[in-house]
């Protein structure tokens, strides 16, 4: 799988049930599984989360496959969605990929995942809320 055609996990309000599921992902994926990212601590924006990398968290979530027919264009409004914009130091997330494991099978998978950019996560980590559960939908 090269890197452009890599899966997405989501954590936030791109979960089923919440309000950008639909509005961005309906018709756009093939398919959507329970998965959990470890290396990550949750936190709340407020409105929406913000992983943070960091040794020992966990975070629940998704894994979305989109169709391949509509992956540039996912790719792209997801990067819209989340203000990101590569190498810009502005940006409130950075995409990056990271292993991902099914909560089905335990089996890891490499996807993107949009982590808190630097700035913005050492805010968190010294006065941001900790999502001490791990799961937005349980906050």
């Amino acid at each position: 799988m090269t890197p452009a055609s890599l899966p997405f996990f989501v954590y936030g309000t791109l979960r089923p049930g919440e309000a950008n599921h639909d509005l961005f992902l309906r018709g756009r994926i093939r398919s959507e599984e329970p998965g959990r990212l470890t290396g990550a601590l949750l936190y709340d924006g407020p409105g929406y989360p913000y992983a943070v990398e960091e040794t020992g968290g966990e975070i629940m979530g998704e894994l979305v496959t989109p169709w391949p027919d509509a992956y540039a264009e996912l790719l792209a409004t997801l990067d819209e969605l989340e203000e990101y914009t590569p190498e810009d130091p502005r940006n409130l997330y950075e995409r990056v990929a990271r292993e991902v494991i099914r909560r089905a099978d335990a089996t890891s998978v490499r996807a993107w995942v949009y982590v808190a950019a630097p700035p913005v996560a050492a805010r968190l980590r010294t006065r941001g809320k900790l999502i001490e559960s791990g799961d937005w939908l349980l906050r």
